[in-house]
């Protein structure tokens, strides 16, 4: 899709929808769906305040997150399209498809509009630590990618994101509906983090060479495209597998047949990730794109699995 086709023809509907990329949304929203389930299982009934506030607070922290970013990195964007300009998709601000200032004041209302979601779910709810867990998700966020840190610039960045999206965020919506800190439903969150790390790894693979050239430090851009991949084919399977010993533990030999399903079906996906990785070398943007298609798969579909194994398994007697 061109710039030009985002333009006057389509309107400003269809620019604004492209710059929030709703195909990107599951990767909060799957972690908010596993963290709901999480405080279903311990609390044994879903409170629809808590569940509407959590999701609230997830799509106006993914509208910060995405538009904020891409103000964050307009000038390596705009290097990206100067070195690929026929190998990468048109990008917000160097494309002319919204301007900075549009950017900059949306993703600042939205994250408001996130911290106000927890203000009233801490008030309403009686959660006094939704609050300062809604600010260090968002902190998370701004060290991640905007100054004085710039973490995704300096190293780090990887991290950042497993901390923030694999296990703030599910452990947040689940806080909204129990109110308890620790209890044994989290189990699914070791197996999760680690598949956020394999996503958030990936993710730099097709920004490999713009990265380097514009002065990011990410694993890609300080040991390569081969590393990254081994590293996300390990983290994988170990976080597919990390879910049956949390299961064994927390609910014995019922809940661990429940979610063995879970494994498999992103074993499934994992097969065809391990297909495409030789094709996904530096510059091979489609291959890549594919890649990061089936890891998305394997990580999204088996957690909502686990989401609904943790729920069924807490019902049974």
């Amino acid at each position: 899709m061109s710039a030009k086709a985002l333009g006057s023809e389509f309107g400003p509907l269809a620019r604004w929808r492209y710059a929030v990329k709703p195909a990107s949304w599951p990767k909060l929203l799957v972690p908010c769906a596993l963290g709901q389930a999480m405080g279903l299982a311990h609390s044994g009934s879903l409170r629809a305040d808590g569940l509407l506030l959590g999701a609230g607070f997830t799509v106006a922290g993914l509208l910060f997150i995405v538009l904020l970013n891409d103000w964050g990195d307009r000038e390596i964007d705009a290097l990206k399209r100067r070195l690929f300009p026929d190998d990468c998709s048109p990008k917000t601000i160097p494309d002319a498809i919204l301007g900075a200032g549009a950017l900059l004041w949306a993703g600042s209302a939205a994250g408001a509009l996130a911290l106000c979601c927890a203000w009233l779910g801490g008030h309403y709810l009686g959660r006094p630590l939704l609050g300062p867990a809604a600010v260090l998700g968002l902190a998370v966020f701004w060290a991640y990618s905007l100054p004085p840190l710039r973490l995704n610039y300096r190293g780090g960045g990887e991290l950042l994101e497993m901390f923030g999206v694999g296990l703030l965020l599910p452990w947040l919506n689940a806080y909204l509906q129990t109110g308890a800190v620790f209890y044994s439903a989290l189990w699914p969150l070791p197996g999760f983090a680690l598949l956020s790390l394999a996503s958030a790894l990936a993710s730099t693979l097709s920004d490999e060479v713009s990265d380097r050239q514009g002065g990011k430090t990410t694993l890609a851009t300080r040991s390569g495209n081969a590393v990254v991949r081994r590293a996300v084919e390990w983290l994988g399977p170990l976080g597919l597998f990390s879910y049956l010993p949390g299961a064994w533990l927390a609910g014995g030999a019922g809940l661990l047949l429940l979610s063995l399903p879970a494994v498999i079906l992103g074993a499934l996906h994992y097969r065809a990730l391990r297909v495409e990785s030789p094709a996904a070398v530096t510059l091979g943007f489609a291959a890549q794109g594919r890649y990061k298609l089936h890891l998305h798969r394997l990580i999204w579909h088996s957690g909502l699995w686990v989401a609904l194994a943790s729920v069924v398994g807490a019902a049974l007697p």
